[in-house]
């Protein structure tokens, strides 16, 4: 890199910076963090653990439950062993009188080192960060789920599915709902503002930046039994290099540009140096979300209703694609005697991608289809991460299946409709959980696959507490391909978790979709 170019990446990481300072200042002093359904009590926190898992499979791949939405931390190749190791780390350096925390230093660490055909070691987190009240600023990598699903037992939402490894970056937000002032807790939102990078040995493209936001309203107090929420989720690949629709192979970069990435307007030209693609579309390859939920807090049971509608090159504005979204309902049962077996969450999802606006992309008219979901024409390795979806997994790289490559593209299949059911419960004392997906796969409009493409996949997983090494949890798992997508596959899993290396009191307490999580993997 020459000095110049330097000082110019330089400059614009300044003016970045000013942006999420002006919004560090503006937000902190109106706001007020609120517990909630989807919350996370920010006690002071510290633990560790240690975790060992063995996988087999009847093929030399996993099943795609086996290493679908783990972080990209189990390997598609079989067999395989795992050892992992974490720290969270949450602790308050500024206190009010009562003892409520006003300013929290927080941090996290975890290695994963695997044994198979391609050994490897990850770092899934890494991060640091302080609190201030309820808003966070954090650097690094860190697991996050965004958008309104049931992300436990569910398909993962649309666009973050925690399929991938986590990106580093750098973030700050209000991780909970907090009150907007003078609405007694009856208006709450959330959200985050975040930049990162992408890996720089990817299929196609380097240097490529992320740049992600989310924005939340609730509408109703913390313990309303009707409470609605809605918002959105807007992420863009972009400055980085690609030998496709390019000046010289380089899209279009700095701080000019990068206000076009976070407000989504077209340049109409206006770009110097810039090829015609990018100055008649949007800089960068853009993806995104528009949610809704209503959450139904009844005496017996918690009902949480959800869509997230697909949104891509405007055709969501003239409702071109509005067939597309993930549909689903979560439904947790209360006050369940737990010592037979009993069933006490019940998730259930259709996810439907196969309209894309329909087949043609006509510009300056209101037909925009041909959305190619995850795909881009100039980030051809598409909406990915080190070769995994960042998104639902169901759409799938050309790599993950026997079917023929779509040139470069990230994915051959992207037109696909799901039908999946995840239940959790007990039986006595073993908590156990399962996933059941049945997938219809059309391939992309440019190249579509041959006759019917079924898919079957299904685990089922079971976790026991034992008093091994000062209590532990046991756990084993076994999941199923069978269908035309994938080669049939039978696999199993074993493992054993310590937590609590060092634990301190007051752990975070998880409500909700989190509380009953089990941990499969």
């Amino acid at each position: 890199m020459s000095v110049t170019s330097y000082s110019r990446e330089k400059s614009d990481l300044r003016k970045h910076i000013v942006l999420v300072i002006l919004f560090l200042t503006v937000f902190p002093a109106v706001a007020q963090p609120l517990a909630g359904y989807d919350s996370v009590r920010l006690a002071d926190t510290r633990d560790a653990y240690i975790d060992f898992e063995m996988l087999g499979s009847s093929s030399r791949r996993l099943p795609f439950w086996q290493s679908s939405n783990q972080w990209g931390t189990v390997p598609s190749s079989a067999p395989a062993a795992m050892l992992g190791t974490g720290i969270d780390f949450r602790n308050a350096v500024v206190r009010k009188p009562s003892g409520k925390a006003v300013l929290t230093f927080l941090a996290g660490a975890e290695v994963v080192a695997i044994a198979s055909r391609k050994p490897e070691i990850l770092l899934p987190q890494a991060y640091a960060g302080i609190a201030f009240k309820g808003l966070e600023l954090t650097i690094g990598r860190w697991k996050q789920y965004v958008g309104l699903s049931d992300y436990s037992l569910g398909t993962g939402s649309y666009i973050w599915a925690g399929n991938a490894l986590p990106l580093p970056k750098i973030q700050i937000g209000f991780r909970n709902y907090t009150a907007v002032p003078f609405t007694r807790q009856f208006l709450a939102f959330k959200g985050f503002y975040s930049d990162g990078i992408f890996e720089n040995n990817r299929a196609v493209t380097n240097n490529l930046k992320l740049h992600n936001k989310s924005f939340y309203l609730r509408i109703g107090q913390p313990k309303s039994v009707i409470k609605l929420h809605g918002g959105f989720n807007h992420a863009v690949q972009w400055g980085g290099r690609t030998p496709y629709h390019t000046e010289n192979g380089q899209m279009p970069r700095g701080f000019k540009n990068y206000v076009n990435v976070v407000t989504g307007l077209k340049p109409h030209g206006r770009l110097a140096n810039a090829s015609a693609f990018d100055n008649g579309n949007r800089v960068g390859n853009h993806v995104a979300s528009v949610d809704l939920a209503a959450e139904l807090d009844l005496k017996k049971v918690h009902v949480f209703l959800y869509r997230q509608n697909v949104v891509e090159d405007g055709s969501l504005f003239y409702l071109n694609n509005i067939k597309d979204g993930l549909n689903g309902v979560s439904i947790s049962i209360k006050d369940q005697q737990r010592s037979g077996f009993t069933i006490h969450r019940i998730v259930a999802e259709f996810l439907y991608t196969k309209s894309q606006g329909g087949d043609k992309m006509e510009p300056g008219s209101h037909i925009r289809g041909n959305d190619d979901y995850f795909n881009n024409g100039q980030v051809r390795d598409g909406w990915s991460y080190h070769g995994r979806a960042l998104g639902t997994p169901f759409i799938t790289p050309g790599t993950d299946n026997d079917w023929a490559a779509y040139a470069d593209f990230f994915t051959n299949n992207n037109r696909v409709w799901v039908a999946h059911i995840g239940l959790q419960g007990n039986a006595g004392a073993i908590l156990w959980s399962s996933k059941l997906s049945y997938s219809d796969n059309d391939g992309s409009y440019a190249a579509p696959f041959s006759g019917q493409v079924s898919q079957f996949s299904g685990l089922l997983s079971v976790q026991k507490s034992v008093s091994w090494f000062g209590s532990s949890m046991l756990k084993a798992s076994v999941f199923a391909d069978n269908g035309k997508l994938f080669r049939n596959a039978v696999g199993v899993q074993l493992g054993i978790r310590k937590n609590g290396l060092i634990r301190k009191r007051d752990m975070p307490v998880q409500y909700a979709r989190e509380a009953n999580q089990i941990a499969y993997r």
